[in-house]
């Protein structure tokens, strides 16, 4: 999606570019034209996949359509570039093509700020799972063509030299791990809170499914919040009391959590496909795996979902290029490169990705439906929740709210919402 990290003497670092830098620039950097000079049509695009990420995409559609220039804007995801794009929509300044996440699709579709996308011909490859991006009417408005799911990457070698040859999938194993860690001075774990932490979102759904509630509840008043998220919470939230894991990962990023770990500070991070081509760039001698979330059943999970679809601005200044766009990223040829670019767990019909072994349990976990991620189950409000939920989460991992208020303060978003 959208990380980059560089470390040591030997790397240098890649600086983003400022948002309102002016997308002319990030284009140029891309390599593709940022005008339409020479008769050219120009596609502008907002992605939160990393310039880098995007570029062979880019390079490729424009070898395939000569007659078009895509000029790209990024804003990381998820709070950012929801924020962003929000401004550009109200400004009419938005992209012609655009990502769609969980957290915005009901303002976009119900705010009629995208085009329906359920009848062109390159959502035949689309699977049934990614058609779950779409309107309460059925009706399809976002091209996701892959999966995803995170689950933790931990340092083998590390673990082994402690007395544990596999990873615990029971909780009170995970704790006693974190401890054993903690002796030996390396940081247990380490996870970004700027946006729901995977390992809030997997221990959630595996609440949900041994309980049988569902956040749906919280919605349609057969339950709330603060009751069915209570007993997940408490578990994390018991971690940053006795401290095995620092109250700090409010201040880090995606970027500072995967340099903490390949240079050996850190024995677990989240781990999804995005950054799994990163790790042995960064540190090729690493020895590492990916496991789930352990939970008290013993059942492990990941946070997971479709992935988020690309969707075609309703006020597009270039519609037909934004269709062509993406006919080419559901095509066999699109999918191919950005799956090698990302490591996707591409889902199309036409097109067998091949899996980096090390994403096995992922995809294993996908297979077997042990993934979550709430913004997705919630019916409506997926941004103003999700801004809420992120909010008091932190809070709650700097000791000034218990899980119970964490809880009882999404129910009370939800009626100042409208219920």
């Amino acid at each position: 999606m959208h990380r980059s990290v560089r470390t040591n003497p030997r790397r240098t670092r890649v600086r983003p570019l400022p948002l309102f830098a002016g997308a002319a620039a990030l284009a140029l950097a891309l390599g593709g034209c940022s005008g339409a000079d020479g008769g050219k049509t120009t596609l502008t695009f907002m992605t939160w996949d990393s310039p880098e990420v995007m570029a062979p995409v880019i390079e490729a559609f424009e070898q395939e359509n000569p007659d078009i220039t895509v000029e790209v804007s990024h804003a990381p995801p998820v709070a950012e570039y929801i924020s962003t794009l929000q401004n550009r929509l109200l400004a009419g300044t938005a992209a012609d093509v655009f990502v769609m996440g969980s957290e915005n699709k009901t303002n976009l579709i119900e705010g009629k700020l995208i085009l329906d996308l359920t009848d062109e011909p390159y959502m035949d490859a689309i699977a049934p799972l990614n058609k779950t991006v779409r309107g309460s009417e059925g009706r399809v408005y976002g091209l996701s063509i892959s999966s995803w799911s995170t689950g933790l990457a931990y340092d083998v070698d590390l673990l082994a030299s402690l007395g544990y040859d596999e990873f615990p999938t029971q909780w009170d194993e995970f704790v006693q791990l974190l401890r054993d860690l903690e002796a030996t001075g390396v940081t247990p774990y380490l996870e970004p809170w700027a946006a729901v932490p995977d390992s809030i979102a997997s221990s959630v759904g595996a609440a949900n499914a041994k309980n049988g509630t569902s956040d749906l509840a919280a919605f349609d008043g057969t339950g709330s919040f603060a009751e069915n998220w209570q007993e997940p919470l408490e578990r994390w939230a018991d971690l940053f009391d006795e401290g095995l894991i620092s109250k700090d990962v409010v201040g880090i990023n995606g970027d500072q959590v995967l340099e903490e770990f390949v240079t050996g500070r850190a024995a677990m991070i989240p781990m999804g496909p995005w950054n799994v081509k990163k790790v042995p760039e960064l540190n090729p001698e690493l020895n590492w795996r990916i496991a789930g979330f352990p939970q008290p059943d013993g059942v492990a999970w990941f946070s997971g979902n479709a992935s988020p679809g690309w969707a075609i601005n309703a006020k597009a200044k270039q519609p037909e290029a934004a269709q062509a766009f993406l006919a080419f990223l559901a095509s066999p040829e699109g999918v191919k490169v950005y799956q090698e670019q990302t490591n996707s767990m591409t889902t199309t019909a036409d097109y067998e990705p091949s899996i980096d072994e090390h994403l096995e349990p992922n995809l294993l976990a996908l297979q077997e439906e042990r993934v979550y991620l709430p913004m997705a189950a919630w019916p409506r409000y997926q941004d103003a929740l999700n801004v809420e939920l992120v909010a008091q989460l932190q809070l709650m991992a700097q000791g000034q709210l218990t899980p119970e208020e964490v809880g009882a303060a999404l129910d009370a978003k939800i009626k100042q919402l409208g219920g």
